[in-house]
């Protein structure tokens, strides 16, 4: 076995994009083992850096060389190789000189198969040095890198300009130059607490150097712990919390390579405008963290990460006051200027502002989405009117100057302008709920003004989209039609809501009927819809083969189609279920070789068989005793109920010739067949379960 050494990588840059660092060094690492493995160097685990100008890997136990090999390459079998008398034929002469030998110095392989002339070659393996320089280039070309710059007057293109670069391979520098600049052994330590270089003596005194002597938290998790705490034990110390948002946590992360938190504060009178409004400002502008109270009410206070430990903290903190107020005045100067007229007064500017080219502008959107969501409103026993008034106000804060501003305030806005307008508050509500969820595992619409509108909304979008055929593709979901289809399979079966799809999108289809042909659009919507199901009850745990075995029946009500879900789900633990499974299956291989179609009615005077007239007595027993189960979607009941058919259909196809000679026996014993394959799909295919 060869012995092994860490290796260290580290590429050393002015600063990186932040949003990137994080899928950079993920990306870098992953391609560096990549490189390391196909190379059969055989690395072992791996430990990832990342910080504003640094991306770094240290790989542990990297062999120092590759294995030697031997290399086999197969010649003529051995009797066209020799003639009679042993001398060598010109297919042995050829072959040896390719492999650039005399025929006596090639071997003989003998295997079951035959014998043939062969030729071994020892290939001792290539040294770790020789083979990470191009590893380490080939990682880098394959980072996910929109646009790449030049620096210099060097060809090297990289996300940003490379300044140094460590390849250490044990204590040893592997002698390279990569994106044009040499390879050694010293890093950098913080711009302005450690300008100087940092030797490394060996791989793993890597990050314990840089963070003892040159001010950097090179570890990417480490040092969103460290900012997390600090955010939070100051936030204590003001005696409030910190509003701690997941993306800006690690944008501020990638920031700093010495995080140090300082708190600040502004005026009270700013907290008159909404709080939403000035957390944007505070995350989106300055990169700050907002600071509440116990009742979730924003306190006049935030949190700032540092890059330096400064030795005149109160400098810093009164920089960070200073350059807040003039943010914090344009969004008090939106929130006055937006409530100067009621919001429906907005409603005029949605006619200039086009949705997409071919469904018309956002003000004929919300007209459609008026009227569909006034229909849900009926279905679902909420109030018309004030659906459709929610619908025709729903849009209206996208022009408002606070909105333009802060374009992830939709909606929230419109709550408060809707509020200040005197609508009511379940219009109101309905504003910011008819974006929810806004992403996975969000919080759904609490209203059912809000679900009306939600609804109506993402189907309005789904279908005409579809319509127009602008379909999602791959990675593109421009109209992020992914995460409207799940929303409105969550909204209807988390919220209870019996609502069929089908119908749905045809009202819809009325609404675009002057725009596009909506209907023909209809059914591949609805396919689509239901393939995110499959995703839905995925993430849920759901066995793959129950899905299916419900999606086989395409019911077009979600709620139906969870019952149905759970039912199977239930029905698959009985241990009557895999031999009911398996007779489903035995039944429908029966019936698609049968020509012809079965007959509705089974002749009780041809069951000559014990067994065909016990089991189909308990068919028509079971059949009238699950109607109201099934009708009333308690499908587990159903299915716990036609579990006691397992003996009778045991006992059928063991005693019983199906395919009897006899053709009206035999086309009897397929009506049975098909009336009990009959009563099981009516709650899912249960063929199609599987063990």
């Amino acid at each position: 076995m060869a012995e092994t050494r860490d290796l260290l990588i580290e590429i050393g840059t002015e600063e990186l994009p932040p949003r990137a660092l994080k899928s950079l060094s993920e990306a870098f690492g992953a391609g560096l083992m990549d490189g390391l493995t196909q190379a059969e160097l055989k690395p072992g685990k791996i430990t990832l850096y990342a910080a504003p100008r640094r991306l770094a890997a240290l790989i542990e136990g990297v062999a120092e060389k590759q294995d030697d090999q031997v290399i086999e390459r197969r010649g003529p079998a051995l009797q066209a190789a020799f003639d009679e008398e042993g001398v060598p034929t010109k297919a042995a002469e050829g072959f040896a000189a390719s492999c650039g030998v005399e025929v006596s110095d090639l071997d003989k392989l003998e295997t079951d198969k035959g014998a043939w002339l062969a030729y071994k070659l020892a290939q001792p393996g290539k040294a770790t040095g020789e083979l990470v320089p191009e590893i380490v280039e080939k990682a880098l070309a394959g980072l996910p890198i929109p646009k790449r710059m030049r620096w210099g007057a060097g060809e090297a293109e990289f996300v940003r300009p490379v300044h140094w670069v460590v390849l250490l391979f044990g204590d040893q520098v592997i002698d390279a130059t990569i994106l044009g600049v040499p390879a050694g052994r010293e890093t950098r330590g913080h711009r302005f607490h450690h300008p100087e270089p940092l030797s490394i003596a060996e791989p793993k005194s890597y990050a314990p150097m840089l963070q003892t002597e040159g001010h950097v938290m090179p570890d990417f998790a480490a040092r969103r712990e460290a900012i997390y705490g600090q955010v939070q034990e100051a936030a204590h110390r003001l005696g409030g919390t910190a509003v701690i948002d997941e993306d800006l946590l690690d944008e501020v992360t990638a920031l700093v390579e010495w995080p140090s938190a300082v708190s600040g504060s502004f005026e009270d009178t700013f907290l008159e405008v909404p709080q939403e409004a000035l957390i944007s400002t505070m995350q989106d502008n300055q990169k700050y963290f907002a600071v509440v109270d116990r009742q979730g009410a924003l306190m006049p206070h935030f949190i700032t990460i540092s890059n330096i430990e400064s030795r005149d903290p109160d400098k810093v903190r009164e920089g960070n006051e200073r350059v807040i107020r003039p943010r914090f005045a344009d969004a008090a100067f939106f929130w006055s200027q937006d409530r100067k007229k009621p919001l429906g007064d907005y409603a005029e500017q949605l006619k200039t502002i086009v949705f997409q080219k071919q469904l018309g502008t956002v003000w004929e959107k919300s007209q459609r989405v008026a009227k569909l969501a006034g229909f849900i409103a009926q279905i679902i026993g909420a109030d018309k009117g004030e659906a459709m008034r929610a619908a025709e106000l729903a849009k209206c804060d996208l022009v408002t100057s606070m909105v333009y501003e802060f374009p992830e305030l939709q909606g929230i806005m419109g709550r408060y302008y809707a509020h200040h307008a005197g609508e009511s508050e379940a219009v109101a509500n309905a504003l910011d709920e008819q974006y929810m969820p806004r992403h996975a595992g969000d919080d759904l619409p609490a209203g059912d003004i809000g679900q009306a509108l939600s609804l109506a909304d993402k189907l309005d979008t789904l279908l005409g989209i579809f319509a127009i055929g602008q379909k999602p593709t791959g990675t593109k979901d421009p109209f992020a039609l992914r995460r409207a289809a799940l929303g409105v399979l969550r909204i209807i079966i988390e919220k209870g809501r019996d609502l069929d799809l089908r119908v749905l999108l045809d009202k819809a289809a009325d609404g675009l009927a002057d725009k596009v042909d909506a209907k023909a659009a209809a059914n591949e919507t609805f396919d689509y819809i239901l393939e995110r199901l499959k995703a839905y009850y995925t993430d849920r745990g759901i066995a793959p083969d129950v899905i299916d075995a419900v999606m086989a029946q395409r019911p077009t009500r979600p709620l139906d189609f969870d019952q149905r879900v759970r039912a199977v789900e239930s029905f698959r633990k009985l241990p009557e279920a895999a031999s009911l499974a398996a007779a489903n299956k035995r039944i429908q291989n029966i019936l698609r070789k049968f020509e012809g179609t079965p007959a509705e009615k089974i002749d009780k005077g041809l069951l000559q068989e014990p067994a065909e007239a016990e089991l189909a007595d308990r068919v028509a027993d079971l059949a009238e005793a699950v109607a109201p189960d099934f009708a009333s979607g308690d499908y587990e009941a159903g299915l716990t109920r036609l579990a006691a058919l397992r003996e009778s259909v045991d006992r059928f196809f063991d005693e019983v010739m199906v395919m009897a000679e006899d053709e009206a026996l035999r086309n009897n014993r397929i009506a049975l067949l098909n009336s009990l394959g009959n009563l099981f799909l009516r709650a899912a295919d249960l063929s199609r379960l599987q063990g």
